[in-house]
């Protein structure tokens, strides 16, 4: 008799454990060390983030109608769904927002696997036609702010995603993309039905090593046990990469093939042949850089995303313009980050329900608290 009672409290015992594992699951799988489905098991979830209260901090209006903005775009420029039109948006605000007048906005657009020349060229004319700030959109143009900075020293230059050493009127607009990317990783962790993963970069390159640090990062630390795949499109020299759908779409598919179901891209234009591969896969997908679900080029997967890493590319380019409006530099940060807003993730298409968004505000608290320091290098 004793045995079957410890037989019958084991059983209950059990019983109660799935019930409890069903009542926790859902398509966000939050919880605590969980599966839910058959998806992956989670680590425990962190700490909920503590309440913040919200400041309106009405700055002084900033008048920026006498500035002249030029933006000198990478590759694929406007329209590219992506990181160029991240960068537009932030210029589309100025001209709303700060009084900057649409005849004294000059864009200009990089060629795929252009030579150095080409980019001097292009600096080289919008600071000769009068225009200050001028803003480099990606590393790419580090090597000719080299040359052209010193050439017009009353000029403004603004630089994303570099450095540019001994060059005083350049100043850097960088982000901490390996800090998105994780929560990117997290989300991808709790999306995925076969705890298989993947990531796409464009160029294999240090700064797009950041986006994959974190990511792969971010997902192993919500499920320890979960596989992810690393695919680059071209190595570092080729950016190509950034501009090749169907390179994309051919990654994304050899990936899905091997059992992935939640796909994270950093490329550029070649996203949208990832966004295609997802859908024909009926899988997953997750942009980057803009909230990619809004994106007007992708509309026909913007199904299957389930969020993007917002590397907020639109705010430095903002508060860059703003900043040289104001002749107050120094009030930008030296890095725009999760404490600053300036990485983030999306909510647009209701995949990422409130459960999940508790977990990746207390992920992302305890990056900004130094509770979880995210590597930029893979």
């Amino acid at each position: 008799m004793r045995g079957i009672a410890v037989s019958a409290i084991a059983l209950t015992s059990v019983l109660s454990m799935a019930a409890c594992a069903k009542d926790t699951g859902g398509s966000s799988n939050a919880g605590s060390g969980n599966t839910a489905g058959d998806g992956c098991t989670l680590a425990a979830a962190p700490p909920a983030a503590p309440a913040t209260s919200s400041s309106d901090d009405a700055s002084a209006k900033v008048d920026g109608s006498a500035l002249k903005v030029g933006l000198a775009y990478d590759i694929g420029g406007r329209g590219d769904a992506s990181f160029n039109d991240s960068a537009a948006a932030g210029l589309d605000k100025a001209v709303a927002e700060l009084g900057v007048k649409k005849e004294n906005v000059k864009e200009l657009t990089a060629a795929p696997n252009e030579a150095e020349d080409a980019k001097q060229t292009r600096l080289r004319q919008l600071a000769g036609e009068g225009f200050s700030p001028i803003i480099g959109v990606g590393f790419a143009y580090a090597e000719s702010f080299k040359v052209i900075a010193p050439e017009f020293p009353d000029t403004k230059f603004g630089i994303v995603d570099a450095t540019v050493e001994g060059a005083p009127n350049v100043t850097p607009l960088v982000f901490a993309e390996e800090q998105g990317s994780f929560l990117a990783g997290v989300i991808a962790a709790y999306q995925s039905k076969s705890c298989h993963v993947g990531f796409i970069g464009g160029v294999e390159t240090p700064l797009i090593g950041k986006f994959q640090a974190g990511f792969d990062q971010g997902a192993k630390k919500a499920a320890p046990e979960i596989q992810i795949e690393d695919k680059y499109l071209t190595p570092a020299g080729d950016f190509s990469g950034f501009q090749d759908p169907a390179k994309g779409q051919e990654a994304a598919k050899g990936q899905i093939d091997s059992g992935a179901d939640v796909l994270y891209h950093a490329a550029g234009a070649s996203g949208k042949g990832v966004f295609s591969a997802a859908k024909e896969a009926d899988v997953k997908a997750i942009g980057v850089d803009s909230d990619q679900y809004n994106q007007e080029t992708v509309s026909n997967e913007k199904d299957v995303i389930v969020s993007s890493m917002l590397k907020r590319v639109d705010v430095a380019v903002f508060d860059y313009i703003e900043a040289v409006a104001a002749n107050n530099l120094s009030s930008l940060p030296a890095v725009f980050d999760l404490k600053v807003d300036g990485v983030g993730y999306s909510t647009s298409g209701g995949k990422i329900d409130d459960k999940l968004k508790t977990v990746l505000e207390g992920y992302k608290a305890q990056i900004i608290s130094g509770e979880i320091t995210v590597s930029a290098t893979p």
